[in-house]
């Protein structure tokens, strides 16, 4: 089975990735409005239609933003823990709501949903990886260090949108106040370009075909820079930025055809 991935929009002004098969799609956060995922969704022919859930990272609005409505809109059941959804604040509909526990794995269809624990400044976050046949898609963005359930996941995965939120440099000398410095850094913050480098150089798994560099900063991060920093790493790994912007084309994940 081959799985379709996008990013629908990634960094601090919202996040949206979407995984699907032939049949059924699940969006990882819902961090734009409905109609901004709707539009994005239709420019690359994708459509609600597929999708069958929505599965929630933690409680920040840059992830939730558009979820209320894509949920009562479409009649799509919402995963979350019952921690991220107190603190969220969110009104979703209760016959919509799916209480998710960390190391749950979720059946959608074909698909498998893994929510597995991670570090960052949320009550209680989670990273995902959905899986369909032989193909593993991870979902690593607002992570502040790689923790052992990071590593072991990145490992296993054929595809992964991975977070490179800072330059240091860029970070260290720009206009930030000290305390939002030190919090960016902190092994609760987020990811690094280096610490993403390192996770993707020590531990790739051999048929990782396509890394999205994803939640770069817009203030303190460039992605030409960025870019050049893995692509002299990449091997046979396509390296590509998810925008802040706009939407990433579809990339279709097949299974590898050699087996590790």
């Amino acid at each position: 089975m081959a799985l379709n991935i996008a990013s629908l929009n990634s960094g601090s002004n919202g996040n949206c990735y979407y995984v699907g098969s032939q049949d059924e799609a699940v969006l990882i956060d819902a961090g734009i409005t409905c109609r901004e995922t709707e539009n994005r969704m239709e420019r690359i022919g994708l459509s609600f239609e597929k999708v069958r859930a929505i599965f929630i990272s933690h409680e920040h609005t840059d992830h939730t933003r558009g979820v209320e409505v894509i949920s009562r809109r479409y009649g799509i059941p919402v995963y979350l823990t019952a921690n991220t959804l107190e603190h969220s604040k969110l009104n979703i509909e209760a016959g919509l709501i799916r209480l998710l526990s960390p190391g749950e794995k979720v059946s959608i269809g074909e698909l498998v949903v893994h929510a597995f624990s991670k570090r960052h400044d949320a009550i209680e976050p989670l990273s995902f990886t959905v899986s369909g046949g032989r193909v593993i898609i991870g979902v690593l963005t607002d992570i502040g260090s790689a923790c052992k359930n990071v590593v072991q996941n990145f490992k296993a995965c054929n595809a992964v949108f991975l977070e490179a939120n800072y330059d240091e440099i860029m970070l260290d000398e720009g206009s930030y106040p000290v305390f939002l410095k030190n919090r960016i850094k902190s092994d609760h913050g987020h990811l690094s370009n280096l610490q993403a480098l390192d996770l993707f150089a020590r531990h790739r798994h051999p048929n990782l075909s396509h890394l999205l560099l994803s939640h770069l900063s817009k203030d303190n991060n460039d992605p030409r820079r960025v870019l050049e920093l893995f692509r002299k790493y990449a091997g046979n790994t396509k390296i590509e930025i998810a925008s802040r912007f706009e939407e990433s084309p579809v990339y279709t994940i097949a299974p590898a055809l050699t087996l590790f």
